[in-house]
């Protein structure tokens, strides 16, 4: 296939003009250096309106065998290297549409019958994101149940739970694994919520007032899984909502990738030194031959700055626009199809690279007990002694102080120091001051105790292996 000449009748719309279009305009205005990426798509619903349209009786049963045949060529052409994409002809929708013609010759003119480019590129947009979305949350879930399994192997490690990075309360090396996953199950199901809006079919909508040929919608929804049609022209043309909605969930999600690669990125360091990542996961330095660099979450984090971009640009692209379709909304793919591709990448590897993760178990053992990680379980049995809770975080903090001055953790306390604190202390105090006697009193629905954490593992493996899209 060759690029078209400079008569603009030779364009597919050129007959309305007398001159040919600027070449400098004429590249700047095409899409088809990134909307080629919908070629698919584009013939796909191209097959299921020209079946349409026969079966209407709008063109002849022979004549949409044709057009499929030749449709269908063309996507072997495309799929093998062989199609040359022309700027001449500005898009994927017309390249493929000149293709169809040089191909079979005038029957290719009648495929557009009935349709604007308008409604047409709606639809490929539709078809290409569900598919994207299908494809992130399988691979959301494959991150999900490696962390689920991680974590009901771990559910016995204690580490350091936090609050402004301060060591707070012991919890299970489990119990935060699971914590990850889910705040991937919440963004799973906004994808799910997401799909439902995605799924929507514009095809028959035309440029914007819909079409006087007796199409049958309704058909070419189901031949293309959509759940239903587009019950307004004007909206159907010009909706980018759902691409919004899209990257809003794609943000998030990027968000809670960003946060565990903070996590992932501390841990690593010497100075916390709570887990190993294996070396496929890492790079090293050129000047220093002693590093490691966790290379995967740091560019994660980095990453999902052009996520936020994207949902940013398509805000911005779409903020003035009147009714119904502008030339603007050819803006809307790249940040798209960039998104899409950003996130799929981050959550592969992550998918790939969290079931290799390998604990330091003493470690984080040894960093639980420091801080005064059990202080409040100290209050906790204070009250449970009768001791008004107030009291016992004076009593607590007054015991915290002591313990600073020797140097030492509460644990370590001698009874007589403690009880010379409060008289309601006693022998059995030392079970609740030690990592693994806190980590297993929080025995409650959501906490850390590792019984709980197993029995979480369990349902969350169980929902994954229920799950399907509706």
């Amino acid at each position: 296939m060759t690029d078209r000449d400079d008569n603009p009748a030779a364009k597919l719309w050129g007959g309305r003009f007398s001159e040919p279009t600027d070449a400098f305009v004429e590249a700047f205005t095409a899409s088809i250096n990134f909307d080629q990426r919908l070629y698919d798509e584009d013939i796909t619903g191209s097959i299921a309106h020209a079946r349409m349209l026969a079966r209407v009786g709008v063109i002849t049963k022979d004549e949409g065998k044709q057009i499929v045949r030749g449709l269908e060529d063309i996507r072997g052409e495309i799929e093998r290297g062989e199609l040359v994409w022309s700027v001449a002809l500005e898009d994927v929708h017309m390249n493929i549409e000149a293709r169809l013609i040089e191909t079979i010759g005038e029957v290719g003119k009648k495929l557009h019958t009935g349709r604007s480019r308008n409604d047409q590129v709606a639809t490929d947009i539709r078809l290409f994101l569900r598919r994207a979305v299908d494809a992130i949350i399988h691979e959301a879930n494959r991150l999900r149940r490696g962390l689920v399994d991680l974590a009901e192997a771990e559910a016995d490690t204690v580490m350091p739970g936090f609050t402004h990075l301060q060591v707070a309360q012991p919890v299970s090396f489990g119990h935060h694994l699971l914590a990850w996953h889910d705040m991937l199950e919440r963004d799973v199901e906004r994808l799910i919520d997401t799909r439902k809006r995605i799924n929507i079919m514009p095809l028959g909508s035309a440029a914007l007032a819909g079409t006087s040929y007796p199409l049958d919608r309704h058909w070419v929804a189901r031949e293309l899984g959509f759940d239903g049609i587009s019950e307004n022209s004007l909206d159907a043309v010009s909706d980018r909502d759902f691409l919004i909605e899209f990257l809003a969930a794609a943000s998030i999600l990027m968000m809670h990738l960003s946060r565990m690669s903070e996590e992932l990125v501390l841990w690593t360091s010497a100075q916390f030194n709570f887990i190993e990542l294996p070396d496929r996961f890492c790079t090293g330095s050129s000047i220093m031959p002693q590093k490691k660099n966790p290379d995967v979450p740091e560019l994660v984090r980095g990453k999902t700055g052009r996520v936020y971009g994207s949902l940013f640009s398509l805000l911005t692209l779409m903020k003035s626009q009147p009714l119904a379709y502008n030339k603007d909304n050819q803006e809307d793919k790249e940040p798209v199809f960039d998104a899409v591709d950003t996130l799929m990448g981050s959550l592969r590897a992550f998918a790939d690279m969290i079931p290799a993760i390998v604990p330091n178990r003493e470690r984080m053992h040894d960093a639980a007990r420091q801080g005064f990680s059990t202080a409040t379980d100290l209050a906790d049995y204070l009250v449970r002694q009768g001791v008004a809770f107030r009291d016992a975080h004076e009593i607590v903090g007054r015991a915290v102080r002591h313990a600073t001055e020797k140097d030492c953790d509460l644990a370590d306390l001698p009874l007589a120091e403690l009880q010379a604190l409060s008289d309601r202390i006693g022998e059995d105090v030392f079970d609740v001051l030690t990592v693994e006697g806190s980590m297993a009193a929080r025995d409650l629905p959501g906490g850390t105790a590792p019984n709980r954490v197993r029995a979480r593992a369990v349902d969350a493996r169980a929902a994954l292996d229920a799950f399907k899209i509706a």
